[in-house]
């Protein structure tokens, strides 16, 4: 892959292209907003016309191109990179999706349509979402748009373009495809068919499905996905967020993974970190201040539409970097003749008639400034946390009161958190996908590009092959915390099952209480610790600590959760080698801190915001 990922850190913000008249000025004035700024780039999202007005040039044609190769060229001429969103709406889908291509359930082809998409006016059914299992079936669609942009052939002259996989977002009731059930019955010996209309009442027989379902998602559509962005000379970007898959296998597959807040808490985060760690990609994104105070359908608009506090956006932000992030994509900017008044449904308005409008630079040179310094080195960690898939597919939906509009089911994670009490180890999570190739060795596993001292394994349930990859880690000497003997999910149980889980139980690495594997310090000790990210270059450690408040954030984000007039300290202990030093967090209103630790001392580095007065 030659794309450049993203050469500075400058935030890249969406812009909102509506179906209608395009007008080359007006692109080349926004163009130019976003350059004075302070922002990278922008990512071109293609959407329904506004008010019903006339639908645009023909999806795919020739003039439909023109406008985006006019406006990416124009973006590459100011300095700026120029990503698109391949596809219009979301998920993958529309009218030129053939029936052969389109998705399926065990009972035939799904009922789901394409939404919000440039070929269909609001309330008008648009065309059936592309099958997400079937390779070939994504290729042909994402060929197709890259012919009509002319890729591979201009990808150098637009600096190689990002290619925007946006969140799963597919009805995962019943999804099938062509040769699933006899692949189902070559691998777990039974036919899953007759399951398929009860299957919730069938715990083990939906881990199955689920769990072939995970493969064909990786298989089918997320490796694929990448090879097809390379294929077309650009880069692909993914949120994988939503998908019945193993998440941090799906991250790890694109160039770019991307988290989203907050619809999504900030913390989650750390999946799409982690993967990036285990897979050595420098660059996590951030769909950022998506929905801040809750959605509502389109037409919208959401709560506090252009009312959104730039202290709280400031907060998310901070929330999302100590989480890993280093790459913000503001959300978003509407295509917006002068005049026109243009918004689309949710928060957050970005443009010149935004009332943010002039702190956005200021704000842009700030995350630029964090991102930039988290970009330098590795992820520091010292514990992996085993992700516990098998149980979350075990599980159904999400009790009513942790549903919303961006997740229902358990599986999808959004409730899964890190250890608390690991919080100073800068914990990262792993999966089988990582764990089946590790090896301890030199006092370090040595998982994918990532190393670990041990590893915290606290789930119910872990499949035949995850515990003989824990047995073979294990008597290699890593040491690891079984919190509790694993049962194994699924309709075929093994006999060799329980001998392993009894010798991986009785190895003396092998231990349920966490603090017996925690025999070094970890980093950063102290009392309610703020969440915070921490990257090493040779004996340089640059940790980035959120304003505590970030912690405390949750959809829907009460409006000015972020003003506070109170100061707030927190003592806490930095150590790395020999080295151990005392430091006083004071956290003045709204601002975060950023540290920089070499063996002579910590630092406090001055971060590129001009005051503390946020609003």
């Amino acid at each position: 892959m030659s794309a450049p990922l993203f050469s500075s850190a400058k935030p890249y913000v969406r812009w909102w292209w509506f179906s209608g008249p395009l007008d080359l000025a007006v692109i080349h004035a926004q163009l130019e907003w976003v350059k004075a700024n302070h922002f990278g780039g922008v990512e071109i999202a293609w959407m329904y016309p506004l008010d019903n007005g006339p639908l645009g040039a023909p999806w795919l044609s020739s003039a439909w191109a023109d406008s985006a190769l006019a406006a990416a060229e124009y973006a590459v001429a100011l300095g700026l990179g120029c990503d698109f969103t391949l596809g219009s709406a979301w998920p993958f889908g529309g009218f030129d999706v053939p029936p052969e291509d389109a998705s399926q359930t065990y009972a035939g082809p799904s009922a789901q349509r394409l939404e919000k998409s440039w070929s269909t006016p609001l309330g008008v059914d648009g065309g059936p979402i592309l099958n997400h299992l079937d390779r070939a079936a994504l290729l042909r669609y994402g060929r197709r748009f890259g012919t009509a942009l002319g890729l591979p052939g201009r990808a150098a002259a637009l600096n190689s373009p990002g290619l925007f996989c946006d969140s799963w977002e597919v009805t995962p009731e019943g999804l099938w495809t062509a040769g699933f059930g006899t692949a189902f019955q070559e691998r777990f010996g039974y036919d899953i068919r007759s399951f398929m209309p009860v299957l919730d009442a069938h715990p083990d027989e939906r881990y199955d499905y689920r769990r072939l379902l995970a493969s064909y998602a990786l298989a089918e559509f997320y490796a694929p996905y990448t090879e097809l962005c390379h294929e077309l000379g650009g880069y692909a970007r993914v949120q994988c967020h939503g998908a019945p898959a193993d998440i941090l296998a799906a991250y790890a597959l694109a160039d770019v993974p991307e988290t989203e807040a907050v619809l999504f808490d900030p913390d989650f985060a750390t999946f799409a970190a982690s993967a990036a760690a285990l897979a050595g990609k420098s660059v996590v994104a951030a769909e950022a201040f998506t929905c801040l105070y809750g959605w509502e359908p389109c037409p919208g608009p959401g709560p506090y539409h252009q009312q959104e506090r730039l202290a709280d956006l400031k907060l998310v932000a901070d929330g999302l970097m100590a989480n890993g992030v280093n790459q913000i994509v503001w959300h978003g900017m509407p295509y917006n003749p002068p005049g026109s008044g243009n918004r689309f449904y949710a928060t957050v308005h970005v443009g010149s008639d935004s009332p943010l409008a002039p702190r956005i630079a200021a704000f842009n040179a700030y995350m630029e400034s964090v991102c930039m310094a988290l970009r330098n080195g590795r992820p520091y960690t010292d514990v992996a946390v085993f992700l516990p898939l098998e149980d979350t597919w075990m599980e159904g939906e999400l009790p009513s009161k942790l549903q919303k509009p961006s997740s229902k089911y358990v599986y999808e994670l959004q409730e899964t958190k890190l250890p608390p009490f690991l919080k100073g180890y800068r914990p990262l999570w792993v999966s089988a996908a990582f764990i089946q190739d590790a090896d301890y060795a030199r006092d370090r596993l040595h998982c994918g590009s990532a190393q670990f001292r041990w590893l915290y394994v606290g789930v119910t349930w872990l499949d035949l092959e995850t515990v003989a990859s824990l047995l073979r880690i294990g008597r290699q000497g890593l040491p690891i915390c079984m919190v509790q003997p694993p049962q194994e999910p699924g309709r075929v149980k093994h006999a060799a099952y329980g001998p392993m889980v009894d010798e991986l139980m009785t190895l003396p690495n092998v231990t349920g209480d966490w603090r017996r594997c925690a025999v070094h310090p970890p980093l950063v000790t102290g009392e309610d610790l703020p969440d915070f990210w921490c990257t090493v270059q040779d004996d340089v450690h640059t940790l980035f600590f959120s304003h505590p408040l970030a912690q405390t954030i949750r959809y829907p984000m009460r409006h000015g959760h972020a003003l506070s007039d109170l100061t707030v300290e927190r003592k806490i202990r930095v150590a790395f080698g020999s080295q151990v030093f005392d430091v006083d967090l004071v956290f003045a209103p709204q601002q975060s801190i950023l540290l920089r630790a070499s063996p002579v001392g910590i630092q406090r580095l001055a971060l590129d915001w001009d005051d503390g007065n946020v609003t």
